[in-house]
């Protein structure tokens, strides 16, 4: 039976549950590398599984590993044993190589190797949505042409920056669309890199297609959790509003409170603990105290959730998780 998912998102906040981006410190239970869990479906599907066995997360979200969507394109991805894979140089150039880029069909790459991976850790996992980590247009785009050079097209060349958008989308909505054939029950949106714009590039340059996507995936049982890390997001609020996500999660680069000043209050805001200075460099100590303080100073607004800032690190020490979830667990009796 599929589950309620606005009904479920609505619940979330009052729930006092933590639904961080926890995934690749798997790696460390199973004894297996991470470079396993990004090219072995069994692995990935076991680390899924094992994170929900762990913890208590309001629900369980796949392997965000962004470099998938750009090498089953062609680019270039650079995989080492424990170091989450990155995209390589540039596949297109200019307009014209944008225009004649083939869109893949879904399964190529390692595309179809997340998706069973996925599919697999739901079938398992019963008591708790599982979403899938998928990137979006414009992070997708400025992979293709080179992230640098993504930001400065956006200006010197919009038409290559359009074209490089339309193949990104087009391939993104065919994507999603099959993590919810899967029996998928949502997918969490990563779109940093539109976070480095000004609003106004970024209401051109990501939010349309951003938008396309939603609406043509999203629905009473599948959500999009929209993610965006950039420094600039406090500045976008009104943009991403439009977009339609179900529930948005933001980055430490920024004041979750700024955003939840922003955000409207019946929309849950997820965020926002650091996961570089605290669940991989922190203690349990200082990540029990980070994550008490931000639930208290977030205490008024109804929508808030708490989360990790973004994706935790492979290396996350298990002693940072778990006093992370104490102080969660902790802050529901106060």
């Amino acid at each position: 039976m599929a589950t309620d998912m606005r009904a479920w998102l609505a619940s979330l906040p009052g729930s006092g549950k933590a639904i961080p981006i926890l995934s690749f410190p798997s790696a460390q239970l199973l004894g297996v590398s991470v470079y396993d869990l990004t090219h072995d479906a069994a692995a990935q599907t076991a680390g899924i599984v094992r994170v929900a066995q762990e913890t208590p997360a309001a629900a369980a979200v796949s392997m965000m590993d962004l470099s998938v969507e750009a090498e089953a394109f062609g680019a270039t991805i650079k995989a080492v044993t424990d170091e989450v894979p990155t995209v390589l140089g540039a596949l297109i150039s200019d307009e014209d190589e944008a225009r004649a880029l083939r869109v893949p069909e879904v399964g190529e790459g390692r595309t179809g190797l997340f998706i069973e991976a996925v599919k697999n850790a739901k079938a398992q996992i019963t008591d708790r949505p599982v979403l899938a980590g998928v990137i979006g247009p414009f992070s997708l785009a400025g992979r293709l042409m080179d992230v640098e050079e993504a930001l400065v097209n956006c200006i010197a060349d919009p038409e290559f920056m359009e074209a490089a958008l339309e193949k990104a989308t087009e391939f993104l909505v065919k994507y999603v669309k099959a993590y919810k054939d899967a029996g998928l029950d949502g997918i969490c949106m990563a779109e940093p890199l539109s976070g480095l714009l000004s609003p106004a590039l970024e209401e051109e340059f990501s939010a349309p297609y951003v938008k396309q996507i939603i609406d043509a995936v999203q629905d009473d049982q599948f959500i999009v959790i929209y993610h965006n890390c950039g420094p600039n997001t406090p500045l976008m609020t009104e943009s991403f509003i439009k977009n339609g996500a179900a529930a948005y999660h933001f980055g430490d680069a920024v004041s979750i409170l700024d955003l939840l000043e922003k955000m409207p209050a019946n929309v849950p805001v997820c965020g926002n603990i650091s996961p570089s200075q605290e669940f991989l460099g922190g203690t349990p100590e200082s990540i029990y105290k980070a994550t008490s303080e931000l639930i208290a100073a977030c205490a008024s607004y109804p929508n808030f959730v708490i989360s990790s800032g973004c994706d935790i690190p492979p290396a996350a020490k298990w002693d940072n998780i778990r006093a992370f979830f104490r102080a969660a667990e902790d802050s529901k009796n106060v």
